[in-house]
């Protein structure tokens, strides 16, 4: 293994943190949107009110470790990406000021408007980063100089759309899961009944792309069943989407919430098996493709960033792992709640 599979793999692990702690955040703040009344919301609110910033550093860390490692790859997703990322961005920084402007002003209909923006702020990033997965996964309009030659609607495809789709689906069962675990009474039976629901949804939607993935990019499957490691991540897959239904009947959220968590990892390990060694095929001609190899560092800068990386990246799973131990246990609201 060279130093530029090693950072492959660290990037792919910093997506899975974030794709696991912040897909709870945002499924936690798509529920808000049908929370019946003010107390309700604000159990939204403070579910994930002392974890949301933490768990957003991994973004920051996947985001500065791809700039560092692979450079290419970082100029061409950002620059074709550029007006979906603008909107992700809105969106995020929107569901980050709802947490300290919602009590600001002793109004229900400023307290509303705040609500709508942590929802909603949730909502579209679940949506957009499926999006995004989706269209590396059908391949980027890129030429033999790592040119975008797409455009905004061009991302919009009805494929890219479906892999959003599952996210949305995907992150808000798995917020389901986290609230259950916090809450109590009718919002805890609610969310049960929500994530049991939103599983099933899940596994026909994972079929149906799975499937319109073979049709659209065929060459991800070329080499993937000759991996041994592709039969562990499915064998993760498996048990845990098995094993989450039998969790959450036997109220065991913490192992149904383990499980969505193999889920999210079991599949974005899939994919980046399916990918490696490209990281952004192109749909022009996968001649065209940008890999971990024509698209990295110098080999100086990966050692460097990788001696950063083993030091840094301890303390980031150690610290998530501390604030989520504090702050376990159901949510009581007090005068120092949002």
């Amino acid at each position: 293994m060279d130093l530029n599979t090693i950072w492959f793999w660290l990037v792919a692990l910093l997506i899975m943190g974030y794709a696991i702690l912040d897909g709870f955040d945002f499924g936690v703040g798509i529920l808000s949107l049908f929370g019946r009344d003010e107390n309700e919301r604000r159990i939204h609110f403070n579910a994930i009110g002392p974890v949301w910033d933490g768990n957003e550093v991994w973004l920051i860390t996947g985001g500065g470790a791809l700039f560092a490692a692979f450079p290419a790859v970082y100029a061409t997703v950002f620059s074709g990406f550029y007006i979906a990322l603008m909107l992700l961005l809105a969106a995020l920084i929107f569901r980050a000021v709802s947490f300290e402007f919602r009590n600001k002003v002793d109004s229900a209909i400023w307290r509303r408007t705040w609500d709508w923006a942590f929802g909603l702020g949730s909502l579209f990033p679940a949506i957009l980063f499926g999006v995004a997965v989706g269209n590396i996964l059908r391949g980027v309009p890129i030429d033999v100089n790592g040119r975008y030659l797409g455009t905004f609607l061009g991302l919009l495809n009805p494929y890219s759309i479906g892999v959003g789709v599952l996210s949305l689906v995907l992150f808000t069962m798995h917020g389901a899961i986290y609230l259950a675990a916090k809450s109590q009474g009718d919002l805890r039976i609610r969310c049960q009944k929500w994530a049991s629901h939103l599983w099933m949804d899940y596994v026909i939607l994972y079929v149906i792309i799975t499937l319109w993935t073979w049709i659209a990019s065929p060459y991800l499957f070329e080499h993937i069943s000759g991996n041994p490691v592709f039969y562990i991540f499915l064998v993760m897959f498996a048990g845990s989407t098995t094993c989450l239904p039998i969790f959450l009947k036997a109220e065991k959220y913490f192992l149904a919430f383990l499980a969505s968590s193999l889920i999210i990892v079991s599949m974005l390990g899939q994919m980046a098996l399916s990918l490696y060694p490209r990281f952004v095929p192109s749909s022009l001609d996968l001649n065209y493709s940008l890999t971990i190899y024509n698209s990295s560092s110098s080999t100086l800068t990966l050692q460097t960033m990788l001696i950063i990386a083993l030091i840094g990246m301890p303390i980031v799973i150690v610290y998530s792992l501390f604030i989520h131990v504090i702050f376990r246990g159901k949510v009581e609201i007090t005068e120092e709640s949002y």
